[in-house]
């Protein structure tokens, strides 16, 4: 799978408790066409599909089940966070290897920042990595 580092949420990231991915993305201000009397309506769900992948790197152990949820807000500091999409997987799915896809980026990303939320059940793990961020397509060799 290619990641671009510009797209990547979490980078061989331990996950050892409830944590956010370790970047945050920008999408950025939306702009004023010409004539307009107002900023475009920010959103990038609709249109074009925009996968994502959240991929394991490290086996987990302990934990019952990972929560993950994709997540905006207007802020970095993510006080008021909007999920837009959100998916548990239990231990004994997470192992090297596994692939967790979302097909699209949810309608609903109409905020500036956005970031992927891990949020752990049962006992903390000691082991367990993710690799998660926006691809070009999510291979399946299937």
């Amino acid at each position: 799978m290619i990641f671009s580092k510009q797209l990547t949420f979490s980078d061989q990231q331990a996950i050892t408790g409830d944590a956010a991915s370790t970047n945050i993305l920008d999408l950025g201000v939306p702009g004023t066409v010409y004539g307009a009397s107002a900023a475009m309506k920010q959103d990038i769900g609709p249109g074009d599909k925009i996968p994502l992948l959240v991929q394991v790197t490290e086996d987990f152990n302990n934990l019952t089940n990972l929560k993950i949820s994709i997540e905006v807000d207007s802020t970095t500091a993510f006080s008021s966070p909007k999920q837009l999409a959100s998916q548990a997987i239990l231990l004994s799915e997470l192992k090297v290897g596994k692939q967790f896809s979302v097909d699209c980026i949810p309608n609903g990303a109409d905020e500036r920042y956005m970031r992927i939320h891990y949020d752990v059940s049962g006992t903390n793990p000691s082991t367990g990595k993710v690799t998660a961020g926006i691809t070009m397509g999510v291979q399946t060799n299937g």
